[in-house]
């Protein structure tokens, strides 16, 4: 088991780039199995948990072919439908819970699809119910093998309905449409996610050949074609990456720009870091942060102590509150940090609390920050990375702290950033890996 070994207290200067959204590649790559024809896709990140999908989709009989540094080509022209029923697919799916997504692309063209439970980040319960039901509107059969602990959906052809989906979950709506697109008759989602991933991937589809309309909306209505065919795709700079580093550039008192960022699609985070007292400046495409010796948190207009909570988009997108929690243990100020869409992220805090951290765990979703100003270091200590987000959320307070810090179970966060520890450094970071 690898681990990072951090020399906290080295500040960062110059430029950084995010890598390609994760959370957008794996639908984006789930997709290509909609067509015979080849999709290249481009700005793909080379971190494990796409690594991943790629190499079963080679499995599956998929042809895939790397273009350039950050470029494939998929074709999808001889899936090898045997092989969806092994034990050793069904094994590979169970330990990446982005093969979720092949449900909705397998049914649409193949007329079936198996599957096991996906693992994924232990971060409490993640149910699949708004995939399965919104996939049953739509005609297709549900089973469940308790014997061999899978899923085997099937349909003849898919037909096109109404559904008000129970909740906006961006991987649910993102297979409702994959299936959908192939379906006989016209789809109506309502409550739909509407996040940036998922209008990528409906700009896919229709690109593709598909008829997705109310894309950036949370009502999207889909009129089913008969064949999808080839195209070629940019994924969009992560939004968590960009994020995380104007975290680190505030804790490490730095200076750095970030590159290309999508400044569009970065909906309200920007705003949230800037009611942490975080000033940054968007300058084109990009977004500078100065060196700050302090930052206050604000407070809201009738002076109650300020509340960063998660929520669908356009709201902030749960996957920060990790950093933004460590980022106001440094600030001016208190904050409630109230992450209400998964209940175990903020169980890492006990770890910051041992590092010096200020911070009350008041249940599984809400933190009261009281922060440093500044006024002493945290301390460097050892530490585990729990999942993605909590992993890189510790390498920012480990960067940050006084003396050395290590992290262990570091192929969480490789699962979701690309080379971290050689970018990082490259900034002026002090990060082995061991």
């Amino acid at each position: 088991m690898a681990s990072f070994v951090i020399e906290g207290g080295h500040r960062l200067s110059g430029e950084i780039h995010p890598q390609g959204a994760k959370n957008e590649v794996l639908q984006i790559i789930c997709a290509t199995l909609l067509t015979a024809e080849e999709v290249t896709v481009n700005n793909i990140p080379d971190i494990l948990d796409v690594n991943n999908l790629i190499q079963l989709l080679r499995e599956m009989g998929v042809t895939v072919a790397k273009k350039g540094i950050d470029s494939y080509s998929f074709k999808a022209e001889n899936v090898d439908l045997a092989y969806l029923e092994s034990d050793e697919f069904l094994k590979k799916c169970s330990s990446l819970r982005g093969s979720v997504m092949l449900i909705g692309p397998m049914v649409a063209r193949f007329g079936k699809a198996l599957i096991s439970k996906p693992g994924g980040d232990k971060i409490g319960r993640r149910r699949l119910d708004t995939h399965f039901v919104g996939i049953q509107n739509l005609g297709a059969d549900f089973r469940y093998d308790e014997e061999r602990g899978i899923y085997e959906i099937t349909a003849d052809r898919l037909q096109g309905s109404y559904m008000l989906l129970d909740e906006a979950s961006v991987t649910g709506t993102a297979n409702i449409v994959m299936a959908a697109v192939l379906a006989k008759g016209t789809t109506t989602i309502y409550n739909a996610a509407c996040e940036p991933y998922v209008q990528q991937l409906c700009r896919l589809l229709n690109r593709m050949g598909a008829k997705i309309s109310g894309i950036a909306s949370n009502l999207l209505t889909i009129e089913g074609v008969e064949e999808l065919h080839g195209t070629q795709h940019t994924v969009l700079p992560d939004m968590i990456e960009v994020g995380s580093f104007i975290g680190m550039a505030a804790m490490t008192k730095s200076e750095i720009t970030i590159k290309n960022v999508s400044y569009e699609n970065l909906g309200i985070i920007p705003e949230s870091f800037r009611r942490l007292g975080i000033k940054l400046e968007q300058r084109g495409d990009d977004i500078y942060v100065p060196a700050q010796e302090t930052y206050q948190i604000e407070s809201f207009i009738d002076g109650s102590i300020m509340t960063i909570a998660d929520a669908t988009w356009p709201g902030l997108t749960p996957d920060l509150l990790s950093v933004m929690l460590v980022v106001a243990t440094q600030a001016k100020g208190s904050v409630l940090i109230h992450q209400k869409m998964f209940e175990s992220r903020l169980f890492f805090v006990d770890k910051l609390i041992d590092m010096g951290a200020q911070i009350i765990l008041c249940d599984p979703h809400r933190a009261v920050v009281i922060g440093h100003n500044h006024g002493f270091k945290l301390r460097g200590a050892r530490l585990t990375s729990p999942d993605i987000r909590a992993g890189i959320a510790l390498l920012i307070a480990a960067m940050s702290a006084e003396g050395t810090s290590t992290i262990s179970n570091i192929e969480q966060i490789d699962r979701g950033y690309q080379n971290i520890e050689g970018r990082l450094n490259a900034t002026g970071a002090r990060i082995t890996r061991i």
